[in-house]
């Protein structure tokens, strides 16, 4: 299991991708990269400079932008697996990544911000930097000028481990970074996007642009349609503004008459065995399709029944219909049109519900939550002490976190008796020392790993058996579980007693001390 850095160490031999070493050159001290090869399809290079002291206090900044370039490039960002919990956990870390690009900021026009499209040629760009390059060497200010030809320079480097654009463009970014303390750091990170960039920029500013990253991150979820009448059914999906017919076949029913005599019973079982044969090869070919039969779970985040006729409502309660899918229905809706007239109206009429899906779901989330706690059914666990102990006993089905959680989690090592403590502080927490001293003993308690409880969680979380879900603040539901129950919880696997296993577990300690 890969373990993000200590706190007061460069040391990432933990990494499966990437070594780093301590190389002495003249005045400063460098790292310097050795890049093996590349196990993760996002990240493909980072490498980070830094001209201070290990244990500066100007550390903050930059430990913070290293570390989501380590979150990247360690954990298991791979989009194509196609998992919807390992898809959030990689976006949020890209969020993190374009976080801390943000709150950069350096001296002049000495951070550069690159960013090429696929089919874009290296060859291009690289004449565009030596032009750049000349340009830059009139610059009147000499710091300015030299911050601007090195990062020119570490870019030019960087291009040259390239012999092509990756198939989802090139994002980079290089310069010289100040911190809180005004020294300076320099840092220099390229990976591909996940999914393909359309944009081409090239921007020499006090600040990383992240605009067109920001842009990659709206949501794009793929969403299925079912469109079914009594001449035929049509499937298809839409994605962003992308619209797919995957596939569509018509059927002959007969109908409904008061012809037939004696054989009116037989001509209406004859009718109703075609229609459940009609009803039956449609929830067959919905399994083909939206589906994936490398993972067995749906393809698609949601999915829209639409029909001029009851055989959408017939196939959402139908037995024959994959339960898979069921759970992802959206919505039931009436078209006038069948085929891909009733594709485009389902879609229009479908518009906001798929705006909103990504609330809908956080909202059946927590109220599935609530609803284990109003019932006391026991299947539930809030708070960080409570979900930590749950989840070492693999009871946790379902991690809940707020994405903003503002917890730390600290290894922290008695420096009398050489006794390890793991404690989890916010910030409020962390400025009491009283946090930071043996309580019995009075001895100190020394720092030996200090990583965001969030960062921790998305690392980690399989080890426990569960899935990770983030949630915001911006439902109403939301909002609550934020403020009433310190934004971490759990929904359980089996019933559990906290209180029981807290009074146990005194009553050891209790026993201990004697």
């Amino acid at each position: 299991m890969v373990r993000p850095p200590p706190s007061h160490s460069w040391i990432w031999e933990a990494s499966p991708s990437i070594a780093l070493t301590h190389s002495r050159r003249r005045r400063h001290r460098m790292m310097k990269p050795i890049h093996t090869q590349h196990m993760w399809p996002i990240i493909n290079r980072v490498t980070l400079f830094s001209f201070i002291k290990r244990d500066s206090t100007g550390f903050k900044l930059f430990k913070s932008l290293s570390f989501a370039c380590f979150c990247l490039s360690s954990g298991c960002l791979n989009m194509a697996d196609g998992h919807e919990t390992d898809k959030n956990i990689e976006i949020w870390k890209i969020k993190k990544l374009i976080k801390a690009l943000e709150s950069a900021r350096g001296n002049g026009t000495s951070m550069i911000s690159l960013i090429m499209p696929p089919r874009d040629q290296i060859s291009r760009v690289t004449k565009m930097l030596a032009d750049e390059y000349g340009t830059a060497s009139n610059i009147k200010s000499r710091v300015n000028r030299q911050s601007v030809l090195a990062a020119i320079t570490s870019a030019q480097q960087r291009l040259k481990l390239y012999s092509k654009v990756p198939p989802n463009g090139l994002v980079l970014y290089t310069g010289t970074i100040v911190t809180e303390d005004g020294k300076e750091k320099k840092v220099t990170i390229d990976f591909e996007p996940f999914k393909p960039i359309n944009v081409s920029l090239y921007l020499c500013d006090n600040k990383f642009h992240t605009e067109a990253l920001n842009e990659l991150l709206e949501s794009d979820d793929k969403f299925g349609f079912i469109v079914m009448d009594g001449n035929g059914t049509l499937f298809g999906t839409l994605s962003g503004n992308t619209r797919e017919v995957l596939h569509k076949f018509t059927v002959d029913l007969p109908k409904k008459h008061g012809r037939g005599g004696q054989s009116a019973l037989r001509f209406a079982r004859l009718r109703m065995e075609k229609r459940h044969n009609y009803v039956r090869k449609t929830a067959e070919l919905a399994t083909q399709f939206f589906i994936n039969p490398a993972t067995s779970q749906p393809n698609v985040a949601g999915l829209i029944l639409a029909g001029s006729a009851d055989f959408k409502t017939e196939l959402s309660q139908s037995d024959m219909f994959d339960p898979r899918l069921q759970a992802k229905i959206l919505n039931v809706v009436d078209v006038s049109y069948g085929g891909e007239n009733g594709f485009n109206q389902a879609i229009e009429l479908s518009a906001e519900i798929l705006s909103n899906v990504k609330f809908i779901q956080e909202k059946k989330l927590i109220g599935k939550y609530f609803e284990e706690i109003s019932q006391d059914t026991g299947k539930y666990v809030f708070g960080v002490d409570d979900t930590l102990k749950a989840l070492e006993m693999g009871a946790v089905e379902t991690l809940i976190v707020w994405e903003n959680l503002d917890i730390n989690r600290y290894v922290l090592k008695n420096s009398a008796s050489g006794e390890i403590t793991i404690k989890h502080l916010n910030k409020d927490q962390e400025a009491n020392q009283s946090n930071f001293r043996d309580p019995a003993s009075n001895a100190e308690l020394e720092v030996q790993e200090k990583v965001s409880l969030l960062e921790w969680f998305a690392n980690e979380y399989k080890r426990f058996g569960c899935t990770l879900e983030f949630v915001t603040n911006k439902s109403q539901e939301g909002s609550q579980f934020c403020r009433g129950f310190g934004g971490i919880g759990g929904i359980l696997r089996y019933q559990l007693d906290m209180r029981s296993l807290d009074e146990l577990s005194d009553d050891e300690a209790y026993e201990d001390s004697d």
